[in-house]
């Protein structure tokens, strides 16, 4: 889902300049440049809502939530009962249906 009509880096359409929501899937090579520099570098786009890391080999996912004041918050959950919303897109989901089928 995107903010407006989906705009794009260039006519490959592999760069979403405008996305509400972007979930990345850690893994041990890119989670310090997930966390880090990319993040950084995210929160420079305007329309980019939420942001959310899940673990790959362990039942963790983190939520940042850009606020009114353009401060993120930060939540995280790690129980199979949890359940991650994603208000930008009106979506509940449980960590268990995230990581069906995975761990």
């Amino acid at each position: 889902m995107t903010c407006g009509d989906e705009r794009y880096e260039d006519e490959n359409s592999d760069v979403l300049l405008n996305p509400l929501v972007i979930i990345e899937v850690l893994s041990a090579s890119t989670e310090a440049y997930d966390r880090g520099l990319k993040f950084f570098h995210y929160q420079l786009i305007p329309s980019l809502q939420e942001y959310l890391l899940v673990a790959q080999d362990y039942c963790r996912v983190e939520k940042y939530q850009r606020q009114a004041d353009k401060q993120w918050v930060y939540s995280e959950c790690h129980d199979m009962q949890d359940v991650v919303e994603i208000s930008t897109l009106q979506c509940r989901v449980t960590v268990a249906d995230i990581y069906r089928r995975v761990l």
